[in-house]
């Protein structure tokens, strides 16, 4: 499932900039196939940070309220990834990529979550995780005798 479009990569950039990035053959028009290659990467970047907890794509069919946020992280990576074709890349743009880079690392390693109404799918295929119940240790390793 798609998380942007390349029309969302035009109003994002601007029509403008988005010709110049992305024209290769000089007729003044965007090659679609090069905006195409920029979404699928920029998309796969970020299933790649999300898959070490969530079964990617997360479907935005049943986590709706993820749309907004996973289109906005997508379009920082794409747009990002865009202006590296004709640097130099817009301060801006390069401030975005690396404050998004740090929030999916965050998601990754587990510090932050997806803030989703209904709990995202785990990623079956890193294994199962332990989880503990009841109540903290009443009795440490000093007070057990056990040095």
């Amino acid at each position: 499932m798609a998380y942007i479009t390349n029309t969302d990569i035009q109003t994002r950039v601007g029509a403008t900039a988005y010709v110049q990035l992305a024209d290769d053959d000089g007729n003044s028009i965007a090659d679609i196939a090069v905006v195409d290659e920029i979404r699928l990467a920029a998309e796969a970047e970020v299933n790649s940070y999300l898959a070490q907890r969530y079964q990617v794509p997360i479907d935005l069919a049943a986590h709706a309220d993820l749309s907004d946020m996973l289109k906005s992280v997508t379009l920082d990576v794409a747009e990002y990834r865009l202006r590296l074709r004709r640097p130099p890349i817009a301060d801006d743009a390069g401030k975005r990529y690396d404050q998004t880079v740090v929030w999916l690392m965050r998601i990754a390693t587990g510090v932050l979550a997806l803030p989703a109404a209904m709990p995202v799918s785990a990623n079956s295929a890193m294994g199962a995780a332990a989880t503990t119940t009841g109540n903290k240790r009443i009795l440490n390793h000093t007070e057990l005798g056990d040095h």
